[in-house]
């Protein structure tokens, strides 16, 4: 179930919000229906009182002074109350009235609003996950899916592997952002979720989560090569995949800009009211972006069935985590947003399982959450750069951890797969990849006409 880490920190001022937690920690759209519904009972109730306290003198002034019609103090008086009995009788009624939670008295949003006279102490507490921890048995993954889920993990590498070289040969232009390195965070994920029911987006990175959703891999090469038979009709290209049918909803090229539309994902299940989440994927480097923190606060404030996850690659583009944040325990960030947050060890399949399958079950509680995932690129941010960044040695010593190495080993060492099967299913996915590769050369290009076509979500007689 993953490990505890606690955190204890004591500050000398800090402000205390629980009192406001009856009205904070509800969904958004009943969270406002019941403001909407409260202020007009309440203007209601409050004008009908303060005409009670003020009634002796009015009668007194109304039996001094002579009565008139339209326009006396009396007769807007009649007005009111006339207004008032029709805002108190149209108030739209509350269907769980007798459940409804009572709104905060102004003594206590008062005594919210103080500061506390004495330090306050936060004890945070962070799940970690690291690997070589869990069994497939544990994670309740059958034999026939872990190997499915290393033949995945192979299948990414060896596209991606491919897409460098087809790239050099110049059948791919433009943007390409390698994942090798990565395969456990995707493979990990998508094992975890209900595949074709729960909504999945990502940045750029996006070639890996797409084949482990289940794309086409011939379609996906057929989009890098700009054909009319890749995944978005060869319009989008490396950074831009998608999936209608598998909920896959797109790589997006700028940095941080997927994580509000994942915290929109959220929203629509649950104004849907279905049983399903979001999962959004993110990279280090959009932690540093406004847009991030725009988007956990609103999950964190009106519960959103999220599950954030932060692809910790180590790098933003050449800038290494401990260069650009404060803080590069990324999850901690989970603390400001009042969800849960933890870090996992992404070049383990098993402990990336391990850790979404927790979030996701919180998530279709109403229980948003941030997980980082600790991983590495072995290219560099792009096709174009060459990571001289990197230190002497660095990148060796980290494939001495490789995610589908390790994932072998276990294969072999608990009697899943036999080495034939496994260089078996090498070589068939090496073809497949090929496969992919000439599927791609043999699509044609999209006609000149396709570039009209797809703008507007539905057909406008104005344009025809």
């Amino acid at each position: 179930m993953g490990h505890a880490q606690t955190l204890s920190v004591e500050t000398g001022s800090c402000a205390a919000y629980t009192t406001m937690d009856a009205l904070r920690r509800r969904p958004a759209l009943s969270l406002l229906r019941d403001m909407a519904q409260k202020s007009a009972k309440e203007e209601a109730a409050e004008r009908k009182e303060g005409r009670d306290e003020t009634a002796p003198q009015e009668a007194q002034d109304a039996a001094e002074a002579p009565s008139t019609a339209n326009g006396h103090p009396n007769g807007e008086a009649d007005a009111e109350d006339a207004e008032a009995e029709r805002a108190s009788d149209e108030a739209p009624a509350d269907e769980d009235e007798g459940e409804e939670e009572e709104a905060p008295s102004p003594e206590e949003i008062q005594a919210a609003s103080e500061v506390p006279s004495a330090p306050v102490k936060l004890e945070l507490k962070f799940k970690t996950y690291p690997g070589d921890q869990f069994t497939h048995d544990e994670l309740h993954l059958g034999d026939k899916q872990v190997v499915k889920m290393y033949r995945n993990m192979l299948l990414q590498r060896r596209f991606e592997e491919r897409c460098r070289q087809q790239y050099q040969q110049q059948n791919i232009s433009g943007f390409l952002h390698l994942y090798i390195g990565q395969e456990a965070v995707s493979t990990g994920t998508v094992a975890a979720i209900r595949h074709g029911e729960d909504s999945v987006i990502t940045a750029y990175r996006d070639h890996g989560l797409a084949l482990a959703m289940g794309l086409d891999p011939g379609e996906c090469m057929a989009e890098l090569f700009g054909k009319e038979t890749g995944v978005t009709d060869g319009k989008g290209g490396s950074m831009h995949f998608f999936g209608r049918e598998e909920r896959f909803f797109g790589g997006h090229g700028i940095v941080g800009a997927g994580v509000p539309l994942a915290a929109g994902l959220a929203f629509a299940h649950q104004y849907r009211g279905d049983e399903e989440i979001c999962v959004g994927f993110f990279g280090d480097g959009a932690v540093q972006q406004g847009a991030f923190h725009e988007a956990l606060n609103l999950a964190g404030l009106y519960d959103l069935p999220a599950v954030f996850i932060c692809e910790n690659n180590q790098y933003g583009m050449g800038t290494h985590i401990e260069r650009a944040a404060a803080n590069p325990d990324l999850y901690q960030q989970a603390a400001a947003y009042d969800m849960p947050g933890a870090v996992a060890n992404g070049q383990d399949v098993f402990s990336v399982n391990r850790a979404v399958q927790d979030h996701v079950e919180m998530a279709r509680e109403g229980q948003p959450s941030l997980l980082e995932v600790r991983t590495y690129r072995y290219q560099g941010h792009s096709i174009s750069d060459p990571a001289n960044y990197r230190a002497e040695g660095e990148l060796e010593a980290q494939q001495k951890s490789d995610a589908i190495i390790r994932l072998k080993k276990y294969l072999l060492d608990e009697d899943l797969a036999s080495g034939d099967t496994l260089d078996e299913i090498d070589e068939e996915v090496k073809q497949e990849v090929l496969d992919a590769i000439a599927f791609a050369e043999e699509s044609d290009l999209p006609d000149e006409s396709a570039l009209y076509e797809n703008v507007y979500a539905g057909e406008y007689s104005f344009l025809s």
